[in-house]
């Protein structure tokens, strides 16, 4: 599935990407290496702006960063001309950092600390997204305080459960996230935003979950939103400017995965939009996406280093790489399913089953179960496929792990926006207290 998409075969039966090859990608900057193909990326961004303006000219695409930010990504997303979503101090502070304006960006959170709000209102950050009642009422004491004005938008659980796995399933009734129409929080919030005159009601957000392939899920969830719309317009007066439906629209990983073109999920949401609105007599608001695993997940794959093949004689042959959940922890978090393929052997056919286990200390560090790959050998290269949201930013350093490096790959040249992390680098920020030091010293000075 993936070649010829993401990468392809060339002469010495090698994988490459965008004609550079991958085996000698991993000799010159090590492994694990996550590469990320910058072209299939910016596609995915014109192909979101293009079906937003064939289908909804008013619409608004907008990166949700969670999946997949650094320095290089937000400069990517600027330059394609979408919004910036960001969920953290740290997320924020890199956008600005990279130049991302302020103005562009939103900011969302369940728990957004008050160091947090401070920045992104010093900054100038255009949408702030309330998700508690806790949460507005610290606005409306810092607005007020400060004498600033504060454009506000409105996190909405819309009781709708995406078909997905219930650890990415964001929309129900029982989410952390947002605040539920049914027990009318929604509705308390909005009048509270609309009563003090420091912060300005911009819309409505919500969010159903990730990896999804059914357009009907996201239907459902607008046309709830557009309802509690019309709930809004009838008691308060108020029209929301802006509907935020959200991202979470599913990738591939394997052969198996079902695929909702974006053209196809774009015109899918407008038509609802439109429809329901035109049904209930509200004039049209701004449509939103936040798209993420969709723009950055394909374009995205992990080579790794075969190490140590084991064979348990009619049990499971087990072929260790130099990563693991460190660097992917989607398989011990979801069960997460991957396709590989072996990049210095890529012509060679299948004719094994083997288990992909990480170097982690952990049982249940495996990546791929039954991968069909032709019978490893040590030093051979693993391509992992669709490792480009959720990866990189979920890495962890369990067990030590240097964070590894990370390249952008274009047809006129490639790019290493993330360096490989050292030792020294691990242990930059740690100290050691000075009553140890001090039981060294007298350790090594011995009695007098």
């Amino acid at each position: 599935m993936f070649i010829g998409e993401i990468v392809d075969i060339n002469e010495c039966g090698h994988l490459e990407m965008l004609g550079w090859d991958l085996v000698e990608m991993a000799r010159e900057y090590g492994t694990p290496l996550y590469v990320y193909n910058e072209e299939h990326m910016r596609n995915r961004c014109r192909q979101y702006l293009s079906s937003m303006q064939d289908n909804y000219p008013h619409g608004r695409v907008i990166y949700a960063g969670k999946a997949f930010l650094n320095l290089a990504m937000c400069r990517l997303v600027f330059q394609e001309g979408l919004y910036l979503d960001v969920v953290s101090g740290g997320e924020l502070y890199t956008a600005l950092q990279a130049g991302f304006p302020a103005g562009k960006i939103y900011f969302h959170g369940n728990n957004k600390t008050e160091d947090e709000i401070n920045m992104a209102l010093e900054r100038g950050v255009g949408i702030l997204v309330v998700d508690s009642l806790m949460e507005l009422e610290y606005l409306i004491e810092t607005t007020k305080a400060k004498n600033i004005d504060l454009d506000i938008m409105l996190r909405v659980k819309p009781g709708v459960t995406g078909d997905t796995h219930k650890y990415i399933q964001t929309g129900q009734v029982d989410s952390k996230f947002g605040l539920g129409i049914d027990d009318e929080q929604a509705l308390k919030a909005v009048k509270k935003i609309l009563d003090h005159p420091n912060l300005k009601f911009r819309g409505l957000h919500c969010h159903i979950g990730s990896q999804i392939f059914q357009a009907r899920s996201y239907q459902l969830a607008a046309e709830v939103m557009i309802k509690f719309m019309t709930d809004i317009k009838q008691t308060t007066g108020a029209v929301v400017e802006e509907l935020n439906l959200g991202g979470g629209l599913g990738i591939r990983h394997t052969s198996q995965d079902a695929f909702l073109p974006i053209e196809e999920f774009v015109a899918t949401l407008a038509q609802t939009v439109r429809s329901k609105c035109e049904e209930y007599g509200l004039p049209l608001p701004v449509m939103s996406l936040e798209p993420g695993r969709s723009i950055a997940g394909e374009a995205g794959i992990t080579l790794y280093q075969i190490g140590t093949v084991k064979e348990i004689p009619e049990t499971r042959t087990y072929v260790s790489v130099d990563g693991g959940m460190m660097d992917n922890l989607r398989p011990a978090l979801y069960g997460a399913i991957y396709e590989a393929s072996l990049a210095n052997r890529a012509r060679e056919k299948s004719n094994s089953a083997v288990t992909i286990a990480g170097k982690a200390c952990e049982s249940g560090d495996i990546l791929i179960k039954d991968a069909q790959l032709p019978y490893p050998s040590k030093g051979d290269i693993l391509t992992v496929y669709s490792t480009g949201a959720y990866h990189f930013s979920m890495f962890s350093q369990y067990n030590r792990v240097r964070r590894p490096a990370l390249i952008f790959i274009r047809r006129d040249g490639i790019e290493e926006v993330v360096r490989r992390e050292s030792y020294e680098d691990m242990i930059r920020l740690e100290t050691i207290p000075s009553h140890l030091r001090e039981s060294e010293e007298a350790k090594e000075g011995g009695c007098t």
